[in-house]
């Protein structure tokens, strides 16, 4: 029996994993021996994350939370080090799977290889080229200590390839976010401000923003919005926002008839809001993927991303984060002139599938 220990360590890594335990639990019932346990490192704290959550996604709840919240990133990290190789030591794994960025992504590889188990990365090779995101010494650190690299793009191949990984090592295929988006699809419902506000489609914009550098410089996030709900015409601006910036936003005395802020939403219910929205605007790389699947006008306030297929041939603009930047796209979008999505290859809901297939011709 061909063992994997796949990690999680906050929402977001469980969207990417779903559709991988599905795949592992077909190979079983095609008698493969193959088996997986699931490790939720506990990173991040998520009152959502109810049985439900995982109800909706169709996977089993952890078989262990390590429960290594809060801290500064060193304090999480090694948290998530001393708890993880327990974890490893009394379950042993033939591999470790990581997914993303987060810091469990880094540390639960590195406890791995100190193990001597080998380690898969889903999502491996893409580079923003910022060192002062955590995601982005995530992603280097993680890479450099990978032995199969499961990536989502040619161009997070080159980045693998230049940095001296084997072809036999890189398996392009595809993304597993979009796997989860896809089968999710027909299950979205609309949260409770549709209603209240009697939304309609393409009537409104969705706004995400949660980067220290936009969220946290408070002059900065208040130019921002200003500059949306100048330059909005008459739309409602949806803003699910977290508990620390809502803070900000009431110390800042930022309100508006227009801009309604909502406790964080449900995985179903904020991608209603995204696949219905006349526009996203957003700091995430992940929900720039989701908006350019679902053909839905997005901007990035960002100077980098790490997903750039997303602007090639999706619907997403780096808008950057100089807020006098946001008029000329605002204006582009009420205009009509937005590009539309166009296929990003093996965006196309097998992705996990591939990925199975691939752990199972190592086994051989």
């Amino acid at each position: 029996m061909y063992n994997i220990t796949i990690i999680a360590g906050a929402r977001p890594n469980f969207m990417k994993i779903a559709p991988i335990i599905h795949a592992i639990e077909e190979a079983k019932r095609n008698q493969k021996e193959i088996d997986y346990r699931l490790v939720h490192t506990g990173q991040h704290y998520d009152k959502n994350m109810s049985g439900s959550f995982f109800e909706q996604l169709n996977i089993p709840e952890p078989h262990v939370n390590l429960e290594c919240s809060g801290g500064t990133q060193a304090e999480q990290t090694a948290a998530i080090l001393v708890n993880f190789e327990k974890e490893l030591m009394a379950n042993p794994a033939d591999l470790v799977l990581v997914v993303g960025d987060v810091t469990s992504t880094m540390a639960c590889a590195l406890v791995a290889q100190k193990l001597h188990t080998k380690v898969a990365h889903v999502e491996a090779g893409i580079r923003s080229d910022d060192w002062t995101m955590p995601e982005e010494i995530n992603r280097l650190v993680t890479d450099s200590i990978t032995n199969y690299f499961f990536t989502t793009s040619e161009l997070a191949n080159q980045n693998l390839r230049s940095n001296g990984v084997n072809e036999e090592q890189i398996f392009y295929v595809g993304n597993t976010m979009i796997d989860t988006l896809l089968k999710q699809q027909p299950s979205f419902k609309a949260p409770p401000i549709w209603d209240q506000l009697k939304l309609k489609p393409k009537t409104y914009l969705v706004m995400t923003l949660h980067r220290p550098a936009n969220v946290d410089e408070e002059s900065q996030l208040k130019a921002m919005i200003d500059e949306i709900v100048n330059h909005s015409r008459d739309l409602p601006l949806i803003f699910p926002v977290h508990p620390r910036t809502a803070k900000i936003l009431e110390r800042l005395e930022i309100s508006h008839p227009r801009l309604h802020t909502v406790a964080p939403l449900s995985y179903l219910e904020f991608n209603y809001l995204v696949k219905h929205a006349k526009a996203v605007i957003t700091d995430s790389g992940g929900i720039t993927e989701e908006a350019s699947v679902m053909n839905v006008p997005c901007m990035t306030l960002r100077d980098n991303t790490e997903r750039p297929e997303t602007i090639t041939l999706g619907t997403n603009e780096l808008v950057g984060t100089n807020p006098e930047s946001i008029k000329p796209y605002l204006n582009k979008l009420f205009e009509g002139d937005w590009k539309s999505y166009r296929t990003i290859p093996l965006w196309d809901g097998k992705t996990a599938t591939r990925i199975v297939s691939h752990i199972l011709d190592l086994t051989v």
